[in-house]
């Protein structure tokens, strides 16, 4: 039997990580000790996914899985103590720490560097790069800095390229007005066209985000000449000079202008470098010297320098299987991307910038939904060669594998809007030849998948550990379960990876046991540490089984955005104040409390579709104060911001209407404050009409109710939205007794059973038997189960509470209404409103005055 072999890999980032995963897992003979020697204090962690980081600052939550290879003792993890020489003759690192390790195989997995170009002043103190976590840590803490002022500061980001846009949303989020400055004439110039850019750039500027392109930054300097020895927040203003001789004025600069090789090492040892920087190697990511490896970033594979994901883990596979005596190489790379940059999809793959000789395109650019798809074709228009995808890239999964292929049929249709007839939607995953690939990750193609399920997969995660399919960035995951469902396989009801259960198990769960946390919960019946999935979830379900307040405990880290401030969220980062108006009937007290609040506070006012007044543009810091006032004024918390009942709408009934045959001012009112606050898989909304004539358009609503001359017709089902649908009759000419009880029971029929975030329109169309089952359940208690439903709407009337009411008597729900935990006087940036053809609409403050350098002095 060999002796043990021992390889050195240096560098511990996602490809560095999975080389490890993959030499671990196929070295069955235990033929290599592994020992990683790192630059960072931290493991292997999700660099793609830098800016989640930003959200909740929690680094333990970017950890890569099993990346600190516990109970492996074939494993060596030295953290926080880079390499700082190669001796190739001895075959030997030295450490910082002075430590040498010897090594029969050489792994350079360094990765790369942020590059900052040569502009004067880019040392300043709050110029940043946008690399780690630590570079996110730094720029937190100048931004709170720069809020110390009191006025909203300016981020300014020099790159427009995937990095630098992800760089731009940081500093939005950390209060700052973000400005990108970016040399090319369009964003993302890698991955887009001049129109695919075009209206990104329109797209991103609407969302309050200033975009200079086709300028370059020429000077950064002080803004003040004379700085104290201390350091403040004014001391760190700076001016960006642009070359067209504009500036900007800004207290923080993100340089996102590309990366380069961190090739040092391999420079000094004496390796070959490629032309433009990066380790050189061959197919099989070997070195000159035989026994040294490149993988990542940092390899020059036959001269090309690869920066996606993607291309790294397949030389992480490559490198792992040579080392076992194998003969891979590095196969033709795929360097599509899909990402959603500040809620815009954008998508681009194989060659879709036309480059190929004789190629065509076929482009669809609407303009009026901000949307532009492009595909690159062969001469022939038969095989697809390429496209882009901007605004919207539901189509991304069917086309991307479909590259190099011959199309199944009309270019056009393909990329027609959503909802057309014979779009990419509609074509599915069976249109898919078997060499078509499904993960470009992993490198595993449909017919690995297809292979896969006929050996016996049965679900996702069978698919994943099988194949390693959807194991990297996970964006092919929905093609893994539309191959299942194509393959006839009957899938799995698992709310996630970490619990096995469906949602509504899991209510029935939580409904027959003590278990009040998340903690419990997964701890007792499933895995792991949960996700952005079952968390809120839960959190979910835990406020429709009792009447604790969702902030309290451990529930408040469970909810997301919305929930945890107990406000939507607007697309400048304010926040709406919607206090409850039972089927739009208000007093003019009330009328009136609302316009002294809207005022004081400088808010702008929207009377809605719901009947309700809100108030757009609060602070964080200030809701406690707005609804201090409001709920002393005798209103409370109209929930917009919950997957919960949101409003009741009415028309003026037969109090008022001539028409009217019932009183569905006052039916309105007493639904909507018997079911307020009742959280739900998703939002619910109610409308009653008092006459056939539907002014209330009660037919829209999830539960839509219409006077009749001998009592109520009960509607259900109906959802507005991107997929209208009416609502079905469920029963008619009920009394005011029957028609409560009757919407009780679908209600709590609905919470228990529907999936996660799925509204009552597809949850009435997937059940067994449809209306029909409903109706018996409802209506004729084939479940046996009315009494119960009833019991649960009874318990949740008599233990309803405002939760802004309950905020503001518990100083501890209170501390969370700051701008920044550990700055918590400073302030969150306000808005101020401009016309608008004659009507107010937010825009950001604090925006420099861009003016010509020759008018300063």
């Amino acid at each position: 039997m060999p002796s043990t072999k021992n390889v050195v890999v240096v560098g511990h980032g996602m490809v560095g990580h999975r080389f490890v995963e993959a030499l671990r897992a196929r070295d069955e003979a235990g033929t290599w000790q592994v020992t990683v020697v790192a630059e960072e204090a931290d493991a292997a962690y999700d660099r793609v996914g830098l800016t989640a980081y930003t959200e909740h600052w929690d680094r333990t939550l970017l950890a890569l899985p099993g990346n600190d290879y516990a109970g492996d003792d074939r494993v060596t993890l030295k953290l926080g103590s880079p390499v700082t020489a190669i001796d190739r003759d001895a075959r030997t690192v030295t450490t910082a720490d002075g430590a040498t390790i010897g090594y029969d195989a050489l792994v350079l997995a360094t990765g790369s560097y942020a590059f900052v170009p040569p502009v004067p002043g880019r040392d300043l103190p709050a110029c940043h790069v946008y690399r780690t976590l630590d570079d996110l840590d730094a720029i937190r803490a100048d931004a709170v800095r720069a809020r110390e002022t009191g006025r909203t500061p300016v981020g300014v980001v020099i790159g427009g390229g995937l990095l630098g846009l992800e760089a731009a949303n940081a500093l939005r989020g950390f209060g700052l007005d973000a400005h990108v400055v970016e040399r090319s004439p369009r964003l993302m110039a890698q991955q887009l066209d001049e129109a695919g850019g075009a209206l990104l750039g329109r797209m991103i500027t609407e969302l309050g985000i200033t975009v200079h392109t086709d300028v370059g930054t020429e000077s950064i300097r002080p803004a003040q000449r004379n700085r104290p020895l201390k350091r403040s927040a004014e001391d760190d203003s700076m001016r960006v000079a642009l070359s067209d001789g504009s500036f900007i004025d800004a207290a923080v600069v993100i340089f996102a202008a590309g990366v380069r090789p961190r090739d040092e090492l391999a420079r000094d040892a004496g390796l070959e470098l490629a032309e433009r920087g990066g380790v050189l190697t061959d197919l099989s990511c070997a070195t000159r010297d035989p026994a040294i490896f490149a993988i990542g970033e940092v390899a020059a594979i036959e001269g090309r320098c690869y920066g996606l994901v993607g291309p790294g883990y397949t030389s992480a596979e490559v490198v792992a299987d040579r080392l076992l005596g194998g003969a891979a190489e590095f196969p033709e790379a795929d360097l599509s991307t899909k990402l959603k940059l500040l809620g815009v999809d954008v998508a681009s793959f194989g060659d879709a910038m036309g480059r190929t000789p004789k190629s065509l395109e076929v482009v669809v650019n609407d303009a009026v939904n901000q949307t532009y798809a492009k595909l690159v074709l062969s001469d022939d228009a038969k095989t697809l060669l390429g496209g882009i995808l901007v605004g919207d890239a539901s189509a991304y999964g069917v086309l991307r594998p479909m590259v190099g292929e011959e199309l199944p049929g009309d270019p056009m249709a393909l990329i027609a809007p959503a909802g057309s007839e014979g779009g990419a939607g509609q074509l599915g995953v069976g249109a898919l030849p078997p060499a078509a690939q499904i993960c470009s990750c992993n490198n595993v193609t449909k017919g690995d998948i297809s292979g896969a399920i006929a050996g016996g997969c049965c679900d996702v995660a069978g698919l994943k550990a099988c194949t390693k399919a959807g194991t990297s960035c996970g964006s092919c995951v929905p093609l893994l379960k539309q191959l299942l469902e194509a393959e006839g396989v009957e899938q799995s009801k698992a709310l996630c990876e970490h619990f096995s259960q469906s949602r509504s198990e899991l209510f029935e769960i939580v409904s027959a046991t003590s278990i009040r946390t998340f903690t419990g919960l997964i701890e007792r019946f499933g895995t792991g540490k949960g996700c952005d999935i079952c968390k809120p979830t839960v959190a979910s379900i835990l406020a429709s089984t009792s009447s604790d307040h969702i902030l309290d405990g451990e529930q408040a880290s469970l909810q997301d955005s919305n929930d945890h401030f107990l406000a939507n969220i607007q697309k400048n980062g304010s926040y709406s104040v919607v206090p409850r108006v039972p089927g739009g009937d208000i007093t003019p007290e009330h009328l009136i409390l609302i316009g002294e609040i809207a005022r004081d506070f400088g808010l702008y006012t929207k009377i809605t579709g719901g009947q309700r007044i809100d108030m757009f543009g609060a602070r964080v810091d200030q809701l406690p104060d707005i609804w201090r006032r409001l709920v002393e004024g005798g209103m409370e918390s109209g929930q917009a911001y919950g997957k919960s009942l949101r409003t009741v709408k009415s028309c003026v009934g037969s109090d008022w209407c001539r028409y009217g045959q019932q009183d569905s001012v006052q039916m309105a009112i007493n639904l909507e404050l018997r079911y307020r606050g009742l959280r739900s898989p998703h939002k619910i909304k109610m409308g009653v009409s008092g006459c056939a004539r539907e002014c209330a358009e009660a037919r829209g609503k999830d539960v839509g109710v219409i006077a009749t001359e001998t009592g109520w017709n009960l509607y259900v089902g109906g959802n507005g939205g991107m997929t209208p649908k009416h609502a079905q009759l469920l029963a008619g000419d009920l009394d005011d007794e029957t028609l409560v009880r009757y919407i009780d029971r679908f209600l709590m029929f609905y919470i228990r059973t529907a999936d996660r975030l799925q509204r009552t329109a597809p949850w009435v169309d997937a059940l067994d038997g449809g209306m029909d089952h409903l109706r018996e359940v409802v209506c004729e208690d084939s479940l046996g189960l009315a009494a119960e439903f009833e019991d649960a709407v009874a318990r949740h009337v008599d233990g309803y509470a405002c939760e802004w009411k309950g905020v503001l008597e518990d100083p501890d729900k209170l501390s969370r209404f700051v701008s920044f935990v550990n700055a918590p006087d400073v302030p969150d940036p306000t808005v101020e409103f401009t016309e608008n053809g004659g009507r107010k609409v937010p825009v950001s403050i604090g925006m420099p005055t861009i003016k010509p350098m020759q008018e300063t002095t």
